[in-house]
């Protein structure tokens, strides 16, 4: 499937068949693909914590207003974030030419030290990069996904044993559908949401 048909067949599925198992070389490829996205710095600041384990899915539903796409799904995905991913720079770099690193990697660390809204911004931005990498990829592999933030992040980050200095950005789920998506609601007309050189040009 190419991008541009994957964007357009994208939705957000709410019903999935709770049957269907996603075999680990699925998993591996779709987040080796979600590897790929980009992030400032290239701090790679994401962390990926797959759910497939059946009680602990069960979990995260009931701290997700029993959204039953939760456990009916082949997969369960927290998209989390270090917000200290930029310490210890030196280690994004290290396949660069000396010069790149000796520019890039003094720079990281001041540029997000003591900010901690610009470090929580940073991780929001990688976090839905990855997100859009992730379904797009698994819509080319067949799967259909839903993107979530309707859960009580406290109750999850416990859950999952989310480390300090870490923040969960949102949940996909992924799998089959067993029903299709609603028709799509209605979007913005073009010009209300497109600006050219500025909003007031």
């Amino acid at each position: 499937m190419d991008t541009t048909t994957a964007i357009h067949q994208r939705r957000s599925v709410k019903h999935y068949d709770p049957n269907h198992e996603i075999s680990e070389v699925e998993i591996q490829e779709l987040l080796e693909l979600a590897l790929l996205s980009p992030t400032s710095f290239n701090m790679q600041n994401w962390r990926f914590v797959v759910v497939t384990d059946t009680e602990k899915k069960a979990a995260i539903q009931a701290a997700a207003w029993n959204q039953a796409q939760i456990t009916e799904s082949s997969m369960t995905l927290l998209l989390c974030a270090d917000l200290n991913a930029h310490e210890g720079g030196e280690r994004y770099w290290v396949n660069a030419p000396q010069p790149v690193q000796d520019m890039l990697v003094p720079m990281i660390a001041p540029f997000y030290e003591n900010n901690p809204q610009l470090q929580r911004d940073e991780a929001m931005r990688s976090v839905g990069i990855a997100a859009q990498t992730i379904m797009l990829a698994a819509k080319s592999m067949g799967y259909d996904t839903c993107p979530m933030i309707g859960f009580d992040p406290v109750k999850v980050a416990e859950i999952i044993e989310l480390p300090e200095n870490h923040v969960i950005g949102m949940m996909i789920t992924v799998g089959k559908a067993l029903k299709d998506a609603n028709a799509r609601s209605g979007q913005l007309p073009f010009e209300d949401v497109v600006f050219r050189n500025g909003f007031a040009g």
